[in-house]
């Protein structure tokens, strides 16, 4: 079955973004789909060697095509600038049966809308949701565009959510992660509990009913910021943050800080990071946090699959996620320290129940599986590769 994912690596050529995109690509290979990645966002790249917006593609023509090179999918990438130009190979879309619009990032054209599966697989939820409510049209439009809706926000439509959800249903899915990219090479660490965050983004802030609700993550990490000096661990957050009194007042108060950015130029320096880690602690945003929208990191679950455990923010995911061995739902500096704690005390638990937790709920075959068999469609062999 030919199956096209259009992603967004190139125009955010981060390490994070990337390893989002290549487990659903070698994840769709390993359930024996024809794959292909193609990336026609209409948006100019970020270009991390100029750090700026740039109208020059070559390093993300590169970035892509080295990429794809080291996953066997040196042939099967395409990459559409904003002005037109495209790059790699030609007739991706062509004979396709399933299209899936990874996180949304791409606009649906004619040749899109040819091919009779058209999944939009949602990986922040909140805004697109209110928008829709909002009668906001280009993202009804948008939305309307595809066959099938999936979304990371596993909790909307429960009681407790407070998302809107108008016009579209939404199945709910999870991150795929592929399990043996992250086996570690040691059961546990000594390092520090670790996260890869952004300190400050605006620009998706939205209002409704009178509330506004925000996407950036400094108002949340404000309610942890003594979390160090309670913490039976140390604590370290690799950072993006333009603001150099931000590092300054953390490591006041206990916390190691990286350069975010430098550490997610590479995607295996990227994942010896975490590999290196003993656990993550982190925040999530306060749109999922007060909507409870059950979302869950992509970054999260590559520690889980790293046997990590995870202490994080509770955004209503433990309504489908157990929680309490190996991954913990806090609200609180004091319930984080106390959960870091109890990891402390059977560390090696801990971390086998974190190893158990990808194994059994973000296993790249088994997750795929289920939104194919969702859609639709089944993958009509099975094969299973490293």
């Amino acid at each position: 079955m030919r199956l096209v994912v259009l992603g967004m690596m190139g125009r955010s050529p981060f390490a994070g973004v990337a390893w989002q995109a290549l487990h659903y690509l070698d994840g769709f290979r390993r359930l024996g789909c024809d794959v292909a990645y193609v990336e026609d966002t209409g948006a100019w790249p970020y270009d991390p060697e100029r750090n700026e917006i740039s109208n020059d593609v070559g390093f993300t023509v590169s970035y892509i095509e080295r990429l794809m090179s080291r996953f066997g999918l040196s042939h099967e990438w395409a990459y559409v600038g904003p002005d037109g130009r495209a790059f790699g190979a030609a007739g991706l879309l062509d004979g396709a049966e399933v299209l899936v619009n990874l996180a949304g990032a791409n606009v649906l054209r004619d040749e899109h809308l040819r091919i009779p599966v058209r999944i939009y697989l949602e990986t922040d939820p909140v805004l697109p949701q209110i928008e829709v409510a909002q009668g906001r049209r280009f993202t009804i439009d948008h939305l309307a565009a595809h066959t099938h809706h999936f979304t990371y926000g596993e909790n909307l439509g429960a009681a407790n959510c407070g998302v809107p959800v108008e016009r579209f249903e939404y199945l709910p899915t999870r991150q795929p992660v592929v399990l043996d990219w992250w086996d570690a090479d040691v059961p546990w660490s000594e390092g520090s509990y670790t996260t890869v965050a952004s300190w400050r983004q605006s620009d998706k802030d939205v209002a409704w009913r009178g509330e506004t609700y925000y996407w950036s993550k400094d108002r949340e990490f404000a309610k942890f910021v003594a979390l160090p000096e309670a913490s039976p661990s140390p604590l370290e957050v690799a950072l993006a943050c333009d603001d150099d009194e931000v590092p300054q007042r953390l490591r006041k108060r206990g916390w190691s800080i990286r350069d975010a950015l430098a550490l997610s130029r590479d995607i295996l320096t990227y994942r010896g990071y975490i590999l290196a880690s003993r656990g993550e602690f982190s925040v999530a945003k306060d749109q999922n946090i007060r909507l409870r929208s059950g979302w869950f990191s992509d970054r999260s679950a590559c520690y889980l699959a790293a046997g990590k455990p995870v202490v994080t923010q509770d955004t209503g995911f433990g309504d489908v996620l157990p929680t309490g061995l190996g991954l913990f739902a806090v609200e609180t500096a004091e319930e984080a320290a106390a959960a870091i704690e109890e990891i402390e005390r059977n560390y090696d638990g801990h971390s086998r129940a974190a190893r158990e937790l990808a194994e059994e709920y973000f296993d790249a075959e088994r997750v795929l599986a289920g939104v194919l068999e969702r859609a639709g469609v089944t993958a009509r062999t099975r094969l299973t590769r490293p």
